[in-house]
């Protein structure tokens, strides 16, 4: 399926970096990966907006998911979450979720609000 991945947007890009550069102080590692992840084409099922990463000259990041940043995001009444993960030292993808709302059909743009 690698041929179907796709490189990220502008917007992908800098929401990445974003929490990359504001998440727990080791997401800033992951920088350097960010130039090699490609968006690959797996969807979820509940129609957000959420992406899965790989990484160019890797194999897909194996399940099982490590957070290293978690924000607010959506409006200050309906809340959603985003987080950025890592897996088996990879960059794997970006989850949105719903809390007092449904969960954002669309990837927000930073700046996200910290989580607590």
């Amino acid at each position: 399926m690698t041929g179907m991945n796709r490189h990220l947007t502008a917007p992908e890009y800098a929401l990445v970096k974003w929490m990359l550069e504001n998440g727990l102080p080791e997401a800033r590692a992951f920088l350097e990966q960010l130039d090699s992840a490609k968006v690959t084409p797996w969807r979820c099922a509940c129609g957000c907006a959420s992406i899965h990463f790989q990484i160019d000259g890797h194999p897909p990041a194996p399940p099982g998911v490590h957070v290293i940043g978690d924000f607010l995001c959506g409006a200050e009444d309906a809340p959603a979450g985003a987080l950025i993960f890592v897996s088996d030292g990879l960059l794997g993808g970006i989850e949105l979720y719903s809390m007092a709302s449904a969960a954002p059909s669309a990837l927000p743009l930073p700046p996200l609000r910290p989580f607590g």
